[in-house]
């Protein structure tokens, strides 16, 4: 089976299955634009969802990809940042997480050269080249789905500046408010930075860090999105997700990029487990963070 193999795909920086076709022409390109009124809502509201980024039989081999990898016996098991088959300390509340999935199966790999991912995140970074920082695999199941609190991504990645980075999170399940879906606050990209709370712990463990001007105006939505379909939210966008008590899973991954030319911030140098340091000041490159597209 492809997705068993222990190759280590971070070695190969382009597409190496046929789930995408990279465009060869501006024309072909020109399909995967996002309008000036989904860019212009990026930037008011902290983010934009309901994009289309994948079809079925992508998502299907996507689905068998994830079912054999969040097998803790998995060959490719070494090759994760991080695992946690429970990141929540509650049993009855189940938060699979992991980082690192590209490395390990080829679906998983080619969803970074995604055309109609990169050609967004080129758009909301504001026509800039994008360089991947790293993916996640969320996967909550049925009946006793945990919860992920609310935070801003930017707070768990400030060993890498300036903050110009970038998330996108799509759905492997038609993702609802019975089943987990995730929840934006509008307008909190403009809050500054905030402390930021254990992400498997209390839902609202943030409320503590807020300003009462903050608290008046925390008023989520929910982004309810069809499978294969993205949300792209600021670094600084205040977000969550409430638990699955539903009969269906909700399953989902995570891109997160950046501009090229960010900076390592990190003053040891660490910045992903398992993976060669970058020296505080030095730009993130190499094997670990590829450049994805150049507009």
């Amino acid at each position: 089976m492809e997705s068993r193999t222990i190759n280590d795909l971070s070695k190969h920086h382009a597409l190496v299955s046929k789930l995408f076709h990279w465009p060869s022409s501006p024309a072909e390109w020109d399909q995967y634009r996002l309008t000036q009124a989904q860019v212009d809502h990026y930037h008011e509201y902290g983010y934009v969802s309901n994009i289309k980024l994948l079809d079925d039989w992508q998502i299907d081999q996507l689905n068998e990809e994830l079912a054999a990898i969040t097998d803790a016996s998995h060959p490719g098991n070494e090759l994760f940042y991080q695992f946690y088959s429970n990141e929540s300390s509650d049993a009855n509340s189940v938060l699979f997480h992991a980082l690192g999935a590209w490395r390990i199966t080829t679906g998983f790999h080619d969803v970074l050269w995604n055309p109609a991912f990169v050609m967004a995140a080129s758009q909301l970074l504001g026509n800039q080249a994008v360089r991947f920082w790293h993916d996640q695999l969320f996967y909550k199941p049925a009946k006793h789905g945990g919860v992920v609190a609310w935070h801003q991504d930017y707070s768990y990645w400030t060993r890498t500046t300036p903050m110009q980075h970038l998330t996108c999170w799509t759905g492997l399940d038609d993702a609802t408010t019975e089943n987990g879906c995730l929840y934006y606050v509008p307008h909190s990209h403009r809050w500054g930075l905030l402390d930021k709370p254990e992400l498997a712990g209390d839902m609202e463990g943030l409320m503590d860090y807020l300003s009462d001007e903050q608290k008046a105006g925390f008023k989520p939505v929910p982004i309810e999105l069809k499978k294969g379909y993205a949300a792209f939210h600021h670094p600084l966008m205040v977000h969550g997700s409430y638990a699955n008590h539903s009969p269906r899973p909700r399953r989902a991954f995570v891109l997160n990029v950046f501009a090229d030319g960010t900076l390592s911030n990190s003053p040891n140098g660490e910045l992903l487990p398992k993976t060669p340091g970058i020296p505080q000041g030095a730009k993130m490159e190499g094997q670990f963070y590829p450049l994805l597209f150049t507009p």
